[in-house]
């Protein structure tokens, strides 16, 4: 299942966005779960370890733009698919930038943002092999690449009555 992210301080946008996601879900027979935030603020806080897969992404927003969203998550290692959506386009130089997957102008077509969200997929379907794990109560995906090694601690209790151990 992709987890989806969509980041638009404009709340008509963001919904009409999320449901066309919901629509490419449907038609494509992907499972996937689309989240509207309201601000970049919003998506950082929730995106804590890199939980979602692809990101559609305002470039002006309030505090924190598209673009300076897209530069702390990288920094922070996420390896999601970022599309950005604008109303202008001479931000298309920065989004390429910092590796983004596509650009799109507002207002999106649904044609033109399926297209896209195909391409995602496919590159998400290529990325290196993984490992999803529940740490602290929360799912967090980890790269093979990314892991230096793997430690594992569990109690067992010996069965002869008595004898309880840990190991």
């Amino acid at each position: 299942m992709y987890r989806v992210a969509v980041c638009d301080d404009e709340g008509e946008q963001a919904e009409a966005l999320q449901a066309a996601v919901a629509a490419w879900s449907r038609a494509r027979g992907i499972p996937c779960n689309a989240q509207a935030f309201p601000s970049g603020e919003s998506l950082w806080f929730a995106w804590q370890g890199g939980a979602f897969d692809i990101l559609l992404l305002d470039v002006e927003m309030g505090k924190t733009s598209g673009i300076e969203l897209d530069k702390s998550l990288r920094a922070a290692g996420s390896r999601a698919e970022i599309v950005f959506i604008t109303s202008h386009f001479e931000f298309a130089g920065e989004g390429y930038e910092v590796d983004a997957l596509h650009y799109l102008l507002k207002p999106v077509s649904r044609e033109k943002l399926f297209q896209v969200l195909d391409k995602a997929a496919a590159r998400l379907s290529q990325e290196p092999p993984s490992l999803v794990i529940t740490s602290g109560g929360e799912r967090v995906k980890l790269y093979a690449p990314d892991i230096l090694y793997v430690e594992s601690f569990r109690m067992i209790l010996s069965s002869t009555p008595g004898q309880g151990s840990i190991r």
